[in-house]
């Protein structure tokens, strides 16, 4: 790939694992520039400032730290769930939803610092490259777009490490173990060592979030979620902030052995790939919304947004999520959740989350209607003409090949 013009200031998505240290360190080395290390806060639970003060010490010019959790949950991982998005059946998109809002803040530090380029530390053969690169693209095409990984000879990790110890770069992992994890309020991802055998199980030490089902408690417990506009507003009785919402449902979730899967999916640059994933307090939020829609949802709106479902976790797994086709299914979603209002109870059990009850003021469900007691609302004599006209084309089919023996 050819080399971009030397650019006079980058402003680097920064996290101060082994990638980004190195990428600091290299792009001061190989473009002469000065390096603005931005970190966003997404709710990883990590060391933001220690990662801050190692990005001066690794020869940034500027450093700062976004605090964008409130904004990641409200903005972009509430949204996703009205859609009901599940990437293949499985994944909750808990790294796909996080790179449009790093991308579009760090757009932001990179106008407000000077810098005439950005960077990012996603490799050449994953997604988020794409990701971050298709934001620039959406609210920002003017700035150089600098992407190591495509341009080094630092091709593997043991050419990280040599690079890192060279220049006295601190690292958080070791080169005999270390997964390649990412992390925010939404989920945590595992990849790498023994995952890339499909066949190998995850190491019971390996996860972070969630207790395994076998040690979680052996009695149930029950949490009550409020909805208002297909959101969640409210946690047991409490009126909570989004973030605050789903960190707290984290835990409980997590306690409770919920939240886990293993995934081989297909990325978008055309290989797959195997990932593990913990989304506790996502897993119980999709389960819920689920179920009130069900409750209050139209049959044709529903039967419509699901079949878009695929679609629009595409667009946010590949990285379209400014695209115009985003906004446009967004908006016919959102219209979708004004009837979506009320309270579910959900009940987890060693690692299930399952529905214990719900109940709304818009609801749809109507008891009158649905009773296999005596009533009067219902005619049931009419279901006689209209599964006769239902069938009449299975009838007209049946004629037709009888005649043509």
């Amino acid at each position: 790939m050819k080399k971009p013009s030397a650019p006079k200031k980058i402003a680097l998505a920064y996290s101060g694992g082994l990638d980004t240290s190195v990428i600091l360190k290299w792009l001061i080395e190989e473009y002469g520039c000065e390096v603005v290390a931005f970190i966003a806060d997404v709710g990883q639970d990590e060391d933001l400032e220690g990662a801050k003060q190692k990005a001066f010490r690794t020869g940034a010019v500027e450093a700062c730290i976004e605090d964008l959790r409130e904004e990641f949950v409200r903005d972009f991982v509430f949204p996703m769930l009205r859609a009901s998005a599940i990437y293949e059946g499985t994944y909750l998109l808990g790294t796909s939803i996080a790179r449009p809002i790093i991308a579009a803040r760090q757009i932001e530090v990179a106008r407000r610092t000077g810098s005439d380029a950005v960077s990012h530390g996603a490799t050449g053969k994953g997604n988020d490259q794409v990701r971050f690169e298709l934001t620039y693209a959406a609210l920002a095409p003017d700035l150089k777009v600098i992407a190591p990984w495509r341009l080094w000879d630092l091709n593997s990790r043991t050419k990280l490490f040599e690079f890192a110890e060279k220049h006295g770069i601190p690292l958080p992992i070791t080169r005999d173990r270390g997964y390649s994890m990412d992390r925010n309020v939404l989920h945590i991802s595992f990849e790498g060592i023994e995952l890339e055998d499909p066949w190998e199980q995850p190491r019971p030490d390996m996860f972070v979030l969630s207790v395994s089902p076998e040690n979680a408690p052996d009695e149930a417990e029950y949490v009550e979620l409020e909805y208002d506009g297909g959101n969640p507003v409210a946690l047991d009785g409490e009126r909570l902030s989004p973030f605050n919402l789903l960190a707290r449902l984290n835990v409980i979730a997590g306690r409770n052995g919920v939240g886990r899967a293993d995934v081989v999916e297909n990325r978008y640059v055309g290989m797959k790939s195997r990932g593990v994933y913990e989304t506790p307090g996502g897993t119980i939020l999709t389960v819920a919304h689920r179920s009130l829609e069900c409750l209050t949802m139209d049959r044709e709106v529903m039967h419509l947004r699901d079949s878009l479902i695929p679609r629009y976790a595409e667009m946010v797994y590949y990285g379209y999520w400014f695209a115009p086709e985003r906004e446009m299914l967004q908006a016919a979603v959102d219209e979708s959740q004004r009837c979506v209002n009320g309270t579910v109870r959900i009940k987890l059990y060693k690692g299930s989350a399952t529905v214990a009850g719900r109940k709304s003021a818009d609801s749809l469900y109507v008891p009158a209607l649905a009773t296999f007691e005596e009533d009067e609302v219902y005619t049931q004599a009419d279901a006689t003409g209209f599964i006769r006209l239902a069938g009449l084309r299975l009838k007209v089919r049946n004629m037709v090949r009888a005649k043509k023996g």
